[in-house]
């Protein structure tokens, strides 16, 4: 299991008790199908529905786990939408719609299982009347759009490998008058490229990066083994591709990954980094991850590309030499809709193209 799961696996422990006995039901029909995270942020939505129920007088209850299937049933359609306002115009922490759609979708779920699903010791269904069915929840991802957003904002052709290039030696050119940044770039430079080229190369997303071991690497035939989002058997590593683009960086790290950081031999992380004042490394974090390519994409010019805006450039140019289903299996996508986005973007990529070559 990656150790993103085994976190949120836990979590979910501490806060099912809290939750009414019908979600913990809920949970446990749900637990063989979808993974802890999935089901960890279904309970903080629930824990979110509950808490605005007992402040709005919905619920008697003083906890959220003393909220009743009798209250859920009586609730009005008036109430729903009241709760679409409070997630959209409170003056904190206030939502996108994509975030109200999926807190929406994720009360749908639990409300379809008890009014269809679960039943009482008389064969009734646990929740007689079912408010959020009335609830239309539109679809907010359209792939062309998504495509359009993401225009400009990644990379593209040859900046692929420019962008390696320049992590491995134009922005140590760029900092050399700043003796901490400098120095930085010095001791991780290869390790920062090798990460940016894996995903460039792979379509990797950061968590996979993140959980990857030095066992899961096998560099003669380019692949990795991953822990792939959204697959609940903890016991498969998908084999993913990488092409050869990647080899030299990964053949660089691994040479000074033991020397260069300190790397125990118990420490199986592929990708390590030694804090501040500690004489060993450990497994590096996604928010490292997340802060390093920014830093450098910052410097490059492309103040707008992120660590998943890689596996975008990646799944681009990767869509441009391949058909949508060898896409989606790259990446891990559940379903095609989600890849449809790089038909957009490669149709725009591909008619730049032939333009430039018109013009030359």
């Amino acid at each position: 299991m990656s150790l993103q799961k085994i976190s949120d696996r836990k979590k979910l422990e501490l806060k099912l008790p809290q939750m009414p006995w019908f979600v913990q039901q809920f949970i446990d029909y749900k637990l063989p199908d979808l993974s802890p995270s999935t089901l960890l942020e279904y309970v903080r939505d629930y824990e979110s529905f509950f808490g605005w129920m007992r402040a709005e007088g919905l619920s008697q209850a003083d906890t959220n786990s003393g909220v009743t299937l009798l209250e859920l049933e009586t609730l009005h359609m008036d109430s729903v939408v009241g709760y679409r306002l409070y997630l959209t115009t409170r003056t904190e922490d206030t939502n996108s719609k994509i975030t109200v759609s999926r807190k929406l979708s994720a009360l749908r779920s639990l409300f379809h299982y008890l009014s269809q699903i679960a039943e009482d010791e008389n064969f009734y269904p646990l929740l007689k009347r079912n408010v959020m069915a009335k609830v239309e929840i539109k679809r907010i991802h359209k792939p062309k759009d998504t495509a359009a957003k993401l225009k400009g904002k990644i990379l593209e052709e040859d900046e692929l490998i420019e962008f390696v290039g320049y992590i491995l030696e134009g922005y140590g050119r760029d900092v050399e008058g700043n003796k901490q940044a400098h120095y930085a770039f010095m001791l991780n430079r290869e390790r920062d490229a090798c990460i940016a080229s894996l995903i460039l190369n792979s379509g990797l997303r950061v968590s996979e990066i993140v959980n990857l071991n030095v066992d899961d690497l096998d560099l003669g035939n380019k692949l990795l083994y991953v822990y792939r989002k959204g697959q609940n058997d903890e016991t498969f590593k998908t084999p993913v591709y990488f092409r050869e683009q990647a080899k030299d960086e990964l053949q660089q790290y691994l040479s000074l990954r033991h020397s260069r950081y300190n790397t125990p031999k118990k420490e199986k992380a592929l990708f390590v980094a030694k804090p501040n004042g500690s004489p060993e490394s450990k497994r590096m974090t996604k928010r490292a991850i997340q802060v390093m390519i920014i830093k450098y994409a910052k410097r490059f010019g492309k103040p707008y590309l992120t660590v998943h805006k890689l596996r975008h450039s990646f799944a681009t140019d990767y869509y441009l030499q391949n058909d949508i289903y060898k896409t989606k299996e790259q990446l891990g996508h559940a379903s095609t809709e989600t890849t449809e986005v790089y038909a957009h973007l490669t149709d725009k990529t591909m008619s730049e193209a032939i333009e430039r070559r018109l013009e030359s």
